[in-house]
């Protein structure tokens, strides 16, 4: 396997981490995802810049009972063996959307992170 094929399968996995760590409630190892200095954009909530903006932003989304994510669709594009875009539509409880862009960078750690999360919420779903 090449390195490229390699660093697709890693990207995957730290995806499918980080939806099974947000079903499961667990907001703070998905805000260490995020390098100390990642921007996301979370149309239409705004721009969030820096892990801990990030954070302010996830914590209380899942504390609302946001839960049940799902990618389909997932498009994956290689900028280098060390970065990585992932784009998908996006499925869960209270909504659904599209990702345009998160872009995974391995980190000196060695673990990939995000640098940047891009995404909008297309449906609201009502809650009883």
């Amino acid at each position: 396997m090449n390195r490229y094929h390699q660093a697709l399968i890693e990207v995957l996995t730290a995806s499918s981490t980080w939806i099974r760590q947000f079903n499961a409630g667990e907001v703070e190892a998905c805000i260490e995802t995020y390098l100390p200095n990642a921007v996301m954009n979370a149309a239409p909530a705004g721009r969030f810049v820096g892990r801990e903006a990030i954070g302010e932003f996830w914590r209380p989304f899942v504390a609302s009972g946001a839960s049940e994510l799902v990618y389909t669709e997932i498009a994956m594009t290689m900028e280098s063996e060390d970065k990585v875009r992932l784009s998908a539509n996006w499925q869960m409880n209270v909504g659904r959307g599209i990702i345009t862009n998160e872009r995974w960078i391995r980190n000196n750690d060695g673990l990939w992170r995000l640098a940047e999360d891009d995404f909008e919420v297309q449906e609201q779903f009502a809650t009883t």
